[in-house]
């Protein structure tokens, strides 16, 4: 299952240079595409607000 972005997230930009697939997207809230997505947890484990969890 794919990872997703919640609310919670400050667009902080950390977790788009983590992800090796390129599946996260800026905006206000980032967005993950759960057909990119492999799964891999990175994005997850530097988000400095915890708002990247497994959906």
């Amino acid at each position: 299952m794919a990872y997703v972005i919640t609310d919670d997230c400050i667009a902080c930009g950390t977790c788009i240079d983590e992800c090796p697939v390129g599946a996260i997207s800026e905006g206000d809230i980032y967005k993950i595409d759960p057909e990119v997505c492999t799964d891999c947890g990175t994005c997850a484990d530097v988000c400095p607000s915890e708002a990247i969890v497994q959906g």
